[in-house]
């Protein structure tokens, strides 16, 4: 099993950056795929990116397509959500999930564990 916990939300303005990290437990940490959702006020949690086992494969939602990009560290159990350019609409706690399937996946389902949350908070 793993363990991720997630930080380096916090208050940012639009247009500006942020990354926020997810550290993870476990010895098998890089045969896990790895995932961010988000979840804002009012609405359901969605996918937002992931990363496969060795980082081969990533997968974007369209709505941060060329704005976000996900990384991974297996050396430090750890993985990365860069986020440029950020916008008011991508307020909402950030998740980070981990699937022992390996892939890439855009559905919750796919992941079995899974963080407490970050904040991100874009000011206009």
């Amino acid at each position: 099993q793993v363990q991720v916990v997630e930080s380096g939300g916090g208050l940012v303005q639009a247009g500006g950056s942020l990354r926020v990290s997810c550290a993870a437990s476990g010895r098998t940490f890089s045969r896990y795929g790895m995932g961010w959702f988000r979840q804002a006020p009012g609405k359901e949690r969605e996918f937002v990116a992931a990363i496969s086992w060795s980082g081969g494969t990533i997968r974007y939602a369209d709505s941060v397509k060329g704005r976000f990009t996900i990384s991974r560290d297996n050396a430090k159990n750890t993985v990365y959500l860069q986020m440029n350019s950020l916008k008011p609409e991508d307020t909402a706690v950030y998740y980070c999930a981990a699937s022992n399937a390996g892939g890439t996946y855009s559905q919750e389902y796919e992941y079995g564990f899974w963080g407490q949350g970050t904040q991100v908070t874009v000011s206009s």
